[in-house]
């Protein structure tokens, strides 16, 4: 089995690359590879509650993050001061994750065997 980590750095909407990275998380997923997700950057903004995508047209699939522990993804990072910087909280996020400082999420990044970024 080998280790994949999913780095999410993208705003969930303006582009395809937040969703896409979400479906390549559950396919992963599904085939029993050991994923883990990380959340860094502007990808913070896809955990964020609440969402409102009706002004730009959007479907908003941020609910769907909530199916990662039902697929046995529980390896879900977000990186601390990208959450301060942008003025968020855990508590700001649709699910539970663990924060990370900037060296530990190095750390968690050296441990992977595949990582794919965007």
């Amino acid at each position: 089995m080998k280790r994949f980590a999913y780095i999410n750095r993208r705003a969930p909407y303006g582009t395809i690359y937040a969703l896409e990275m979400l479906e390549n998380v559950l396919v992963a997923s599904a085939f029993e590879q050991d994923v883990s997700v990380i959340f860094i950057d502007d990808g913070v903004y896809q955990l964020t509650k609440e969402q409102n995508t009706e002004a730009i047209g959007h479907k908003n699939f941020s609910p769907t993050f909530k199916a990662l522990t039902d697929y046995d993804v529980d390896k879900i990072f977000v990186e601390r001061c990208s959450l301060t910087e942008r003025g968020l909280e855990a508590d700001d996020l649709i699910i539970d994750v663990t924060l990370l400082d900037s060296n530990e999420l190095k750390t968690v990044i050296q441990q992977q065997d595949v990582l794919i970024n965007a």
